[in-house]
């Protein structure tokens, strides 16, 4: 479980962190290199969850999206100092619990 989830942030790190950069290159006139950089790292979150141990892709990208709004909060918060608001935090957390529910709850 510990794995899985660590492979869930850095997942959501690299897809938050490469979008952020080539927000900035696109949207803020940033140098290109940050458009390619933020390319870079896009790459790399389209290979972390390969690595994760559950069979079926699609419940596996399901799941990371409940973890990716949580990191995109904190995100906003600590880059951009938009701090959630309580219904961003109560949002987020029935993500985590539907998340929590897909991938661990027992099947047969």
């Amino acid at each position: 479980m510990v794995n899985a989830i660590f492979l869930f942030i850095l997942a959501g790190l690299a897809e938050i962190g490469g979008g952020y950069l080539i927000w900035l290159w696109l949207r803020e006139a940033k140098p290109l290199w940050y458009g390619i950089i933020g390319g870079l790292i896009l790459v790399l979150y389209g290979i972390i969850p390969t690595l994760q141990k559950f069979p079926n892709f699609g419940r596996v990208y399901s799941a990371y999206g409940g973890v990716f709004i949580i990191l995109a909060l904190l995100w906003g918060w600590g880059i951009d100092n938009k701090a959630p608001d309580t219904y961003d935090w109560i949002g987020a957390s029935v993500c985590l619990v539907g998340v929590s529910i897909m991938l661990w709850a027992p099947r047969h």
